[in-house]
């Protein structure tokens, strides 16, 4: 990944961590059930799970627990594992970042755990199942799990810690794996420092597989070796997006947020700045088409994304902002100026930036462009220190994740404690609150599109994100040593190397010759 230098912090719970960031905690640390991320509505493949089942409209869910599995150090994977996995979550805020309600967690019997929540889970299905599993003996022993550093992991996955570099870290092959043993013997994740680098590794193919943006990618990576050199972006219904700090004056009024939301060139950004590559949004509610076709609302069907700069000029003035020549000041009288930050090596989201920096300029708002580390710009916006970032959302079977993410209250934190699950824009509207829990604990389709169509409204009215272009779970790789990759002829998961499906891409791969 572009992600630049790394800190040697392998928690897998901790999405600054440099497992998280370069995505090789998913070869280490394995989840009880293995999903597709861009076919949710499959049933997942069986892992460290062998079966699951679930009652009482969601609010209760037994694992079976997989026999002879053992962890890197020899000792036996049980089901304590597995509900101490889920009680750490309980019992520490910070390491639940989907903010699921668990109620109880017991072990049943030899192999079974049985876990109940206060509500149903219909729409954290995934989440739950998807979660890795962390041995007990060496955790329990953690002071504080939410800022360990976990720097000699042990897990069940086929691969280990070899070495840890700021540049890249190497992940070896263990014998002890209870899986078929991958192909591949070692993994080495070299992290380059912008776009640009990681580009060039593509191309020249040190770098065998990455997600990374470039522009034209057909001259600079395709064409460079076309039988080898292949890239898949397929997407979710989650998108990419401006994401605006509501707890900040003059921010927190929606009517300079629809503003903003009026004068984003999305055209531009997806030429220019995405060069085709991400698919574009064109609908004010958000949601990415065609996939999310059978969820519009009816008011919204049909609706188009336009840039309008004298409708975005009523707006404010209506709401009772002023001009002072081409200068747009707030209803207290002081000039608007906002600070639009990204990491520096993410050419995408720069160039994104500097559109949305000349559209606000056309109404009046003096923005400026910062660039940061990774691990800072991280750091700021789940604590809420920002004006605005263009960032990404979750993404899901249904537009829900997607919108839990940008606006649910439950993952609401005040500024300076850090919002790790989402709502990094601390948007808070009970409304939007009130819909997600309707659909959530819904237990027929009718209700969940009422509960749909609120959120759409509130998405288009009061525009806590402003959606920019939908969001791929891509990736570019190379097939000269390796075949076996996912595309589109055989859809079995995400490409993308951060992804949970990392571990199962690998699994699939096998020598080319």
């Amino acid at each position: 990944m572009p992600n630049g230098p790394q800190t040697d912090n392998s928690n897998p719970f901790l999405g600054t961590s440099a497992g998280a960031s370069l995505g090789y905690r998913f070869m280490i640390y394995e989840p009880l059930v293995m999903t597709n991320g861009i076919r949710p509505s499959e049933k997942g493949q069986p892992w460290l799970a062998t079966a699951w089942e679930w009652a009482d409209n969601f609010r209760k869910l037994t694992f079976t627990v997989r026999d002879k599995v053992t962890w890197s150090d020899g000792k036996p994977l049980t089901a304590d594992d597995v509900a101490y996995t889920f009680d750490l979550m309980k019992k520490t805020q910070a390491l639940n970042i989907n903010a699921i309600p668990f109620q109880g967690i017991s072990v049943k019997g030899t192999n079974q755990v049985e876990l109940t929540f206060d509500s149903s889970q219909f729409v954290n299905q995934t989440k739950i199942l998807n979660q890795f599993v962390i041995p007990k003996h060496i955790w329990s022993t953690v002071k504080d799990p939410s800022t360990w550093t976990d720097q000699t992991p042990v897990g069940s996955g086929p691969y280990t810690l070899k070495s840890f570099t700021p540049q890249t870290v190497t992940l070896t092959r263990r014998s002890s794996y209870w899986k078929d043993l991958p192909k591949v013997s070692e993994l080495r994740y070299t992290s380059y420092n912008d776009n640009s680098a990681q580009t060039t590794a593509l191309a020249n193919g040190s770098s065998e597989w990455s997600f990374v943006f470039m522009p034209n990618y057909k001259q600079l990576f395709i064409n460079k070796d076309a039988a080898h050199n292949k890239l898949w972006f397929p997407s979710g219904l989650g998108i990419h997006g401006l994401w605006l700090n509501t707890a900040r004056k003059p921010l927190d009024n929606p009517a300079l947020r629809r503003a903003i939301n009026l004068v984003v060139d999305r055209q531009a950004i997806f030429v220019q700045a995405e060069s085709t590559l991400y698919p574009e949004i064109e609908n004010p509610t958000g949601i990415p088409l065609p996939a999310g076709d059978p969820y519009l609302a009816p008011d919204y069907k049909g609706a188009k994304l336009t840039v309008d700069v004298d409708k975005a000029k009523k707006e404010l003035t209506d709401a009772g902002f002023t001009y002072a020549g081409d200068t747009l000041k707030d209803p207290s009288g002081k000039p608007v100026k906002i600070t639009l930050a990204d990491p520096s090596g993410w050419s995408d989201y720069l160039t994104g930036l500097s559109i949305i920096k000349d559209g606000l300029k056309k109404i009046g708002i003096s923005a400026e462009v910062r660039t940061q580390t990774v691990d800072s710009w991280t750091s700021d916006v789940n604590n809420g220190n920002f004006d605005a970032v263009l960032h990404w959302t979750n993404s899901g079977a249904t537009p829900y994740d997607m919108y839990e993410n940008i606006m649910d209250g439950a993952l609401l934190q005040p500024v300076g404690k850090a919002a790790a699950g989402g709502n990094f824009g601390r948007f808070k509207s009970d409304e939007a609150t009130g819909a997600l829990k309707q659909y959530a604990s819904a237990s027929d389709d009718a209700t969940r599109t009422d509960a749909l169509d609120k959120l759409q409204k509130i998405m288009v009215e009061q525009v806590p994100m402003v959606p920019t272009s939908a969001a791929p779970i891509g990736a570019e790789y190379n097939t000269r040593h390796w075949t076996g990759w996912p595309d589109e002829s055989n859809p079995y998961g995400p490409p993308q190397p951060t992804q949970p499906n990392s571990l199962d891409v690998v699994l699939h791969l096998q020598p080319s010759s």
